[in-house]
């Protein structure tokens, strides 16, 4: 009952906050000329360099709030971008089920996300995503991340449901409602554009359950 009660709220939300378009930048140029030189310096099918959070300079970038930009369905460095974005988190090196941009070191606000709560679990990419709402449930989750080596930890509190808006490749503005492990990938991937990684979760959860200890 109390999960019927959290989609209905969230059905709700969605039917009443859709209708408006998201605020972006009116800039026609996506990425600064630094980024474009380093989207094209590889083949439109060649993965690009992950960032690691155990690098300095790398760290920097992974720390950094990404910028919303207006979707240009012309823009060709956009799409060779987008390109290469989904051949670096298909590499068989890194075999991932999600990547943001800052994490190849391009300070936008784009992912791609294995659909796993879809026929086939397709990749997709989303522009500009951003979650609205977020379920008071929550679910436990083991997460790791290709910027973060070697670390795997359970998580417990990513939400069940989120709310998400974002533009896909069309240009066109969505609203939808994700659910179970595809929702705590949109959690994570997003966090990145926020340059929030699991560990800070994971950080916060062992404080709070330290705290409720000692009370």
């Amino acid at each position: 009952m109390k999960q019927l009660l959290l989609l209905l709220l969230l059905i709700s939300f969605l039917m009443t906050s859709c209708g408006s378009a998201k605020k972006t930048s009116t800039s026609t140029s996506i990425f600064s000329k630094q980024e474009s030189q380093l989207i094209l310096s590889g083949k439109i099918d060649e993965p690009m360099r992950v960032l690691l959070i155990t690098n300095p300079k790398d760290s920097i970038i992974l720390r950094s709030k990404s910028q919303s930009f207006k979707v240009n369905l012309d823009n060709k460095v956009l799409d060779y971008f987008t390109s290469r974005l989904y051949h670096t988190v298909r590499d068989s090196a890194t075999r991932g089920v999600g990547i943001a941009a800052p994490q190849v070191g391009i300070l936008k606000k784009i992912i791609w996300i294995q659909r796993f709560d879809k026929d086939n679990e397709p990749f997709e990419v989303y522009f500009n995503p951003e979650i609205k709402k977020y379920s008071k449930m929550k679910q436990d989750v083991m997460e790791g991340c290709l910027s973060i080596p070697n670390t795997r930890e359970m998580m417990h509190n990513r939400s069940y449901a989120v709310f998400l808006e974002y533009d896909n490749n069309k240009g066109k503005h969505k609203c939808e409602m994700i659910e179970a492990f595809t929702a705590v990938i949109f959690q994570h991937e997003i966090d990145h554009l926020d340059g929030i990684l699991f560990t800070d979760h994971l950080e916060k959860e062992t404080k709070e359950s330290i705290k409720h200890k000692l009370e």
